[in-house]
């Protein structure tokens, strides 16, 4: 066969609003969130070929190359359609890793659009969406066209939004990182602490509409992270970072994903001076995304 090769930016996610719901008997969480792409990227290079399988990684340490999930994905894809017989995926690391931004699940997904974009027979959107699935609860969005999507059950189940209007964001990553599987443990223990000592929080009933999932406004009014509590119980001064972002200009800010990245979604350019010194270099200027990158043929 001959060699094909694309180019690809894996966009980040934000989690605009974050709730995980019942734990199922195979260990999993049910959640409901509001996923938007931003444009802060990783960038990957996804060669088809007819020789061996290689990943070259820079910009930061992802750990061993079988549990990379860019690897990972590769390997679905091929071992699920037959092809490539190869391949070779050159990444570059941009999103924080452990931050809640969905940079290892970008690169999955980037990785299927990309081996579909070159293949002799693409797979189909629901098997492109299956494979994603199998690999975390936030690929199958960032494999998707969506800029927008309000998801449930394991990110499985989403319905296609029209993306918000385009703003600035402005990224703190703490000089911690939450591990997912620590941040589900967290949020455990803390529910059945509450629920012993009977100050377990009720649950109001909610319709999401799409007037309310339509302005950034809307959606500040109703959004909650689960995970914010426990992971600001473990590490005390996310909140204080949350209360100063929330005392700002930002219209909508919270924490995404599991943590430890916290956004502002801001209503005019970002301005350094107002960042504390001490922090500035944990921060990050990106802007919300209004489209999908789509792979591009490169010699």
């Amino acid at each position: 066969m001959s060699v094909q090769r694309v180019r690809i930016a894996a966009q980040a996610k934000l989690n605009l609003h974050l709730r995980i719901l019942s734990k199922e008997v195979s260990g999993f969480h049910s959640i409901e969130t509001v996923f938007h792409r931003i444009d802060l990227s990783d960038d990957l290079v996804v060669e088809a070929n007819s020789g061996g399988r290689t990943l070259d990684v820079t910009g930061a340490d992802v750990g061993p190359t079988e549990s990379n999930l860019a690897w990972r994905a590769a390997v679905a894809y091929a071992e699920h359609t037959g092809w490539p017989a190869g391949f070779r995926i050159e990444l570059t690391k941009k999103i924080p890793a452990g931050g809640g931004l969905g940079g290892g699940s970008a690169d999955a997904a980037a990785v299927l659009r990309a081996l579909n974009s070159m293949a002799p027979r693409a797979v189909g959107a629901p098997g492109l969406l299956k494979l994603a699935a199998a690999l975390g609860s936030d690929v199958p969005f960032l494999a998707s066209s969506s800029v927008m999507a309000l998801a449930w059950g394991r990110g499985d189940r989403m319905l296609s939004l029209d993306p918000l209007s385009r703003h600035d964001v402005l990224l703190m990553s703490p000089a911690f990182s939450v591990s997912t599987a620590d941040a589900y443990r967290w949020l455990d223990e803390r529910r059945e602490r509450l629920r012993l000592s009977a100050e377990e929080p009720s649950r109001d009933p909610a319709i999401l509409d799409p007037i309310g999932l339509s302005t950034w406004g809307s959606i500040a009014r109703f959004a909650r992270n689960d995970f914010e509590a426990p992971v600001a119980e473990k590490h005390p001064e996310l909140r204080d970072y949350l209360e100063r972002l929330r005392s700002s200009r930002a219209i909508h800010s919270g924490m995404t994903g599991s943590g430890s990245t916290i956004f502002g979604i801001l209503d005019t350019p970002p301005d350094y001076a107002k960042v504390p010194a001490e922090h500035r270099e944990r921060v990050t200027t990106t802007t919300t995304s209004i489209d999908v990158s789509e792979p591009q043929a490169v010699a």
